[in-house]
């Protein structure tokens, strides 16, 4: 029986649920803390800084003193506006939270008192905190260094995009928005800057996802060698992308220990995170679409705009989800004709960067939506009219290029169509109705776009490209392997399913591989954890490298056992040989590797290889089906039911893939109904805490039914695809498309998200102003 495909218990859990964990904020014993003084203003000159007559305060002109550079995150094109995000506020600020100065103490709250002793006097301007307020007519820049306020655009335009619109039986334009939100993990960022006399270097232990950038982008600002520092990623209580980004604070709290040469800390606490961490979402797309009379879908023209705020995040730059929606808004959808304007729009709120879903949310609720409209308009079935449209041919070229290989985007359909039984809904739907109740229904089909390397970054001209993975696999004498990796998992099961990758191939138990990430002195350089990439990238230079060291032990178990290494079969902690009763423990054989290495000619001594990956990615896809209840009274939404079949190829370890789509579709309901970061025209945050933003609780998530299909694509060494943003970027629209569904009786429909309350009934209060004025 292979390990592969089993669900084993999560070799991290016992000592996570024991309270074992290593969290940063566990780590700052003898720090001195750092404070953070912050613009109270989203938008003004910088007049003074005035600093109290006693205590460690700095600000931006200790950090110029010093040669201290700024962040530059840069994209090689020419629509790309390049703006460096200071570490302090020197002259301007541009958003509420930015830091202006930090201080330092010898504990929090003494740290707190110096920081309220600071006074920063700002000469505020009018702040602007919307795409619409960005793009208007004679606005004020952001920054007057890049004028016009917008920091990226990609434009395209296939040749016969007006003459489908022109010849289309049916045409559908909608505008739909998203709301700004926070990912809001639940540990905090933070980080500990720890510095040893002995070597002068400095160790930061930080909450993040990507070490080994963080630690090459604090040594280019702080204008040091790589060396002179080492950045460990302890146990990361969530990440969601916001812990992907190097953040000003980081730089800050670096220079500091080194200036101090001492250990400081930083943890934010949560107002401090929804106040100045990265925010997500934030978009407003114009869709149209041209149908033919049979609902076939020929062309779509959207304008998308996502508002990237004030500073564009390093490395993968505001042109994060402006670019991805530009190329992945077909989604899972065959059409030829396709155009395209899509911007980043920068405003005096905090900087943009990936959260779960990047983009996808919105694009998916873009072509779910428009293919809902046109079977409305068309008299259709929503079912049959995406029938009509899904790719059933692979590989499959999409208008923007991309080539999407073997996906199952009908079958999944046709799967949760027939578990989800929708003419018995349709039947309760109808009694309900009659009671005066009101149920809906609500379907979405996508692709998620998983492992893809460097081709696909390079694609978006990022100066620096990630994407893919190194791996150095090692037995040692006793016969453990030890498994060092690029990735950083942050929660996600990665160590134990590539322990169970690995023991497939090297014939030993899961509890025999030992996994270290997330230490720049211990791992090979690697982009980290991001963009459901890590099974299949450092899966991939996983089994590479362990099939490599697969055969090495093979080789020198042949001499020992005196047969042929093709004889030999690695299975049970035993080297085999296969039509003998010979066999060896594998320990034996690591043992003679190391001590015997004389025996072996032509083979270096030891056990160790190392390997890399770099694919041109693959595409997962899922279909979710969601039943709603709406109160039109209290204007509230019940989701009664969800479904998701999900392709996601290979299964390493079910009980992980199943972990990470109840998450991800967690997350897309908070994106559809609850969550949004609200703020006033002056650009102040209204939602600081999480008494009034509000994520869902067990109480508003359902029970996630989950079939699973499995598509092998041969894009894929581990013949897996990612599946840790698929929940999160299929929830909305099927959350919406079923909310639209019980508001289709009052004749009206909800385009924005999240779908508050306060949203629908304004709805249903138009509805029925609209209905009056036609009765009259």
């Amino acid at each position: 029986m292979t390990w592969v495909g089993r669900t084993l218990p999560r070799l991290e859990d016992p000592t996570l649920l024991k309270g074992g964990g290593r969290f940063t904020a566990d780590l700052k014993a003898g720090a001195w803390a750092v404070k953070f003084v912050r613009s109270p203003e989203a938008a003004g000159t910088i007049v003074e800084v005035e600093r109290p007559d006693e205590g460690i305060v700095f600000t931006a002109e200790d950090l110029d003193a010093a040669g201290v550079g700024s962040i530059q995150a840069v994209l090689d094109r020419p629509d790309y506006r390049r703006v460096p995000h200071p570490v302090l506020a020197r002259d301007r600020v541009v958003f509420a939270g930015q830091a202006v100065a930090l201080v330092v103490a010898p504990t929090e709250a003494e740290a707190e008192d110096l920081a309220e002793q600071v006074f920063v006097d700002i000469d505020t301007e009018d702040a602007v905190t919307s795409i619409e307020a960005a793009l208007a007519e004679g606005a004020r820049d952001v920054h007057p260094e890049a004028p016009g306020n917008v920091m990226v655009e990609g434009v395209m335009r296939t040749p016969g995009v007006d003459a489908a619109f022109d010849a289309a039986a049916c045409v559908v334009e909608l505008d739909l928005s998203s709301a700004r939100q926070s990912a809001m993990p639940m540990e905090t960022r933070g980080g500990v800057a720890d510095y040893d006399p002995a070597t002068g270097r400095v160790t930061l232990y930080a909450s993040v996802q990507m070490p080994h950038m963080l630690r090459t982008g604090l040594a280019d600002v702080l204008g040091i060698d790589e060396g002179d520092l080492r950045v460990v990623a302890p146990d990361v209580g969530g990440g969601f992308g916001q812990k992907m980004s190097l953040f000003p604070e980081y730089v800050a709290l670096v220079w500091t220990a080194f200036r101090l040469r001492r250990k400081v800390a930083w943890i934010e606490d949560r107002r401090e995170n929804f106040l100045s961490a990265s925010h997500a979402r934030d978009q407003q797309f114009t869709v149209r679409g041209a149908f033919d009379a049979e609902g076939r879908l020929l062309a779509v023209d959207a304008d998308l705009r996502s508002n990237v705020g004030a500073f564009s995040c390093y490395p993968v730059t505001c042109g994060v989800e402006p670019l991805m929606a530009f190329a992945e808004l077909p989604g899972p959808y065959d059409f030829a004709e396709y155009g395209v304007r899509s911007r980043g729009v920068t405003t005096n709120l905090s900087m943009m960067a990936p959260y779960r879903g990047v983009a996808r949310p919105m694009l998916t609720l873009s072509m779910e939506q428009l293919m809902d409209a046109a079977a409305e308009k068309l008299d259709l079935d929503p079912v049959e009219i995406r029938r009509r449209n899904l790719i059933t041919s692979f590989p499959h070229t999409s208008p923007t290029g991309l080539v999407y290989d073997e996906a199952s985007y009908l079958e999944a359909m046709e799967a949760a169509v027939t578990s989800a039984d929708i003419p018995g809904f349709r039947e309760r739907q109808a009694a309900a109705l009659a009671e005066g109740r009101y149920l809906g229904l609500g379907l979405s089909v996508f692709s998620e776009r998983t492992g893809y390397g460097t081709p696909a970054f390079a694609a978006r001209k990022m100066q620096i490209v990630p994407g893919y993975e190194t791996v150095d696999c090692e037995m040692g004498p006793s016969g453990q392997v030890t498994l060092r990796i690029g990735a950083s998992p942050h929660g996600q099961g990665l160590k134990t399913a590539l322990a169970q990758l690995l023991a497939d191939q090297l014939g030993v138990a899961p509890e025999r591989i030992r996994v270290i990430s997330g230490d720049t002195d211990a791992s090979p350089y690697g982009w980290g954890t991001f963009a459901s990439r890590s099974m299949v990238i450092s899966g991939g230079a996983s089994k590479i490298a362990s099939g490599q060291l697969a055969d090495k032990l093979r080789a020198i178990a042949g001499v020992l056992l005196e047969v042929d290494p093709s004889g030999v079969e690695l299975k049970d902690g035993l080297a085999l040989a296969t039509g003998t009763n010979k066999s060896l423990s594998i320990a034996e054989v690591a043992r003679a590797a190391h001590h015997q290495s004389h025996r072996f000619e032509g083979m270096a001594p030891g056990l160790k290889e190392q390997a890399f990956y770099d694919p041109s990615g693959t595409f997962s896809n899922a279909a979710h089906v969601c039943e709603v209840e709406l109160d039109p009274e209290t204007c509230g939404v019940r989701i009664t039911r969800f479904l998701v079949v999900e392709d996601a190829g290979r299964l390493i370890n079910p009980m992980i893939v199943d972990g990470q789509i109840a998450g991800g579709v967690a997350q897309g309901i908070a994106t559809a109904l609850y969550e949004e970061l609200v703020f006033d025209e002056f650009g102040t945050m209204l939602t600081t805490s999480l008494a009034d933003y509000l994520p869902p609780t067990a109480a508003e998530i359902p029970d996630i039914e989950i079939i699973h299909m499995e598509t092998i694509s041969p894009q894929t060494v581990t013949e897996a695809k990612g599946v840790g943003e698929g929940g999160t970027i299929g929830a909305p629209a099927a959350v919406l498309s079923a909310l639209n569904d019980a508001l289709r009786p009052f004749g009206t429909r909800i385009t924005s998200m999240p779908a508050t309350p306060d949203r629908i009934a304004a709805a249903l209060r138009a509805a029925r102003t609209a209905a009056a004025e036609a009765e009259a």
